[in-house]
C-alpha cells in the first residue's frame, strides 16, 4: 500500500485524519511512523500569515524530509466581532505551554473571557481549514478549503472533539461539537469538507 503522509503531531487532529482518510486506500503515515524526530526547526513552519502558509510550509518541509505524498494542514476558529481571531494564532493565542488539553482549555477560556455579556448576534464564528497537497517535494502546491459556520457558546459542553470544539455551536449539527459523536462532527466538519476535496483530487494511489 502507498503511503500518504499527513504532516501533523497534534493527537486530535490524527484521530481525525484517520477517520476520514481511513477508507481512501492509501496508507497513513504521520511524522513519527515516518521517523521524523520532532525538532526545533518545526517552531517556525506555523508563523505564516494565513492558514495556507502555514500548511504549505510544513507540507514542504515534511515532504523534503520524507520524499512521500504529503499533505499539511492548518485550521482555525475565526470569531467574526473579533476581526477574525483567534484565526492563524488559534493554537497559540492564550500563549499557554503544556499539554494540547490544558491549552485547549486556556485557549477557550480566554475566547469566552473576550465574549463575556455578548449576545447571540456577537458570537457568530466559523471554523476553517486549508490543507496542502504535494505529490512530490517539488510539485506545484494543490490547494483545499473547507468551512464550518456556528456560534460561540457562553459555556463549554459535551466531552467531545478539541481545540475550541467544547463551545462552538454548529449550525449544521444544531448542537455544540463537544456534544457531537466523531461521525457527526466529520460530516459537517471544516476539517471534514476539506479532506473530501482533497480525496477528489488526490484519488486511490497509483497501483
Amino acid at each position: 500500500m502507498v503511503k500518504l503522509l499527513v504532516a501533523t503531531r497534534s493527537p486530535g487532529k490524527q484521530r481525525e485524519f484517520r477517520r476520514l482518510l481511513a477508507e481512501s486506500g492509501w496508507e497513513i503515515a504521520f511524522p513519527d511512523d515516518a521517523g521524523i524526530v520532532e525538532s526545533s526547526a518545526e517552531e517556525g513552519l506555523e508563523l505564516g500569515e494565513s492558514f495556507q502558509a502555514n500548511a504549505r510550509a510544513k507540507a514542504e518541509y515534511f515532504a523534503r524530509r520524507t520524499g512521500l505524498v504529503t499533505v499539511a494542514e492548518d485550521s482555525g476558529l475565526e470569531v467574526f466581532a473579533l476581526g477574525g481571531a483567534p484565526g492563524v494564532r488559534s493554537k497559540r493565542w492564550s500563549g499557554a505551554d503544556g499539554p494540547p488539553d490544558a491549552v485547549d482549555r486556556a485557549n477557550v477560556a480566554m475566547l469566552l473571557q473576550r465574549l463575556t455579556g455578548a449576545p447571540e448576534t456577537k458570537r457568530r464564528a466559523r471554523y476553517r481549514a486549508v490543507i496542502v497537497l504535494l505529490r512530490t517535494p517539488d510539485a506545484v502546491p494543490e490547494v483545499f478549503e473547507g468551512l464550518c459556520n456556528g456560534r460561540i457558546l457562553e459555556a463549554p459542553v459535551g466531552t467531545e472533539g478539541f481545540g475550541y470544539d467544547p463551545v462552538f455551536y454548529a449550525d449544521q449539527l444544531g448542537k455544540g461539537m463537544g456534544e457531537a459523536s466523531p461521525e457527526e462532527k466529520d460530516a459537517v466538519s471544516h476539517r471534514g469538507a476539506a479532506v473530501r476535496s482533497l480525496l477528489a483530487a488526490l484519488g486511490p494511489p497509483a497501483p
